[in-house]
């Protein structure tokens, strides 16, 4: 890359490579409550997580008796988006359902 642009040196290429960061990720975590369904949150866990009803079955029950699990992994912008949606619909449907967030 050096050869196509000799104005540019080495050091300078390896600097910016060394620059550029992944951003970081965040788990989405589901906790458990006394009076959101497990219908209604395996719906959630299908509609907004885009899980299979096997997975949104499996995680529900984990939550279930754990008292917590993690819907997913996502960047920051995007796992807040989906807490929003998923506690939006909950409230709206009369649920105390509670999301969190955690730096991986």
């Amino acid at each position: 890359m050096g050869e196509e642009h000799p104005e540019i040196k080495e050091e300078q290429l390896t600097d910016v490579e060394e620059e550029t960061k992944e951003p970081p990720m965040y788990k989405v975590l589901l906790h458990n409550d006394d009076y959101t369904t497990k219908e209604f949150v395996v719906g959630i866990l299908m509609s907004v997580f885009h899980k299979s009803m096997e997975e949104a079955t499996s995680l529900m029950f984990h939550v279930h008796q754990y008292g917590v699990g993690v819907c997913g992994i996502y960047p920051l912008e995007v796992a807040e988006t989906k807490v929003k949606i998923a506690v939006g619909a909950a409230r709206d449907s009369g649920f105390p359902l509670q999301l969190s967030l955690e730096e991986e």
